[in-house]
């Protein structure tokens, strides 16, 4: 995969975020949702592209935390999805 392929990107539907966690030469593809990036990272309705991006990059320690946590517990997992319940406090 090249790296410009690494890069998140908001998806064409502009229903989440896409983005790759690598680990041990594994690399699986990841989605974080609007919803969740609205619910849990104070992202506003209706944003912008570039905004939805920021506020992507400004939670990406916790959403990475997260992610791997969901890889960890489903490892032959081909891809993952993150919603607010995922960041939901428990």
């Amino acid at each position: 995969m090249e790296t410009a392929e690494l890069e998140p990107q908001v998806l064409a539907n502009r229903l989440g975020v896409e983005f790759y966690l690598v680990r041990q030469n594994n690399t699986i593809g990841c989605v974080i949702t609007i919803a969740a990036l609205e619910a849990h990272f104070w992202l506003e309705s209706r944003a912008s592209d570039a905004r939805i991006l920021k506020t992507f990059r400004n939670g990406y320690g916790r959403i990475c935390a997260i992610a791997e946590r969901k890889w960890l517990a489903r490892p032959a997992a081909t891809r993952l999805e993150l919603t607010p319940a995922d960041f939901a406090r428990r």
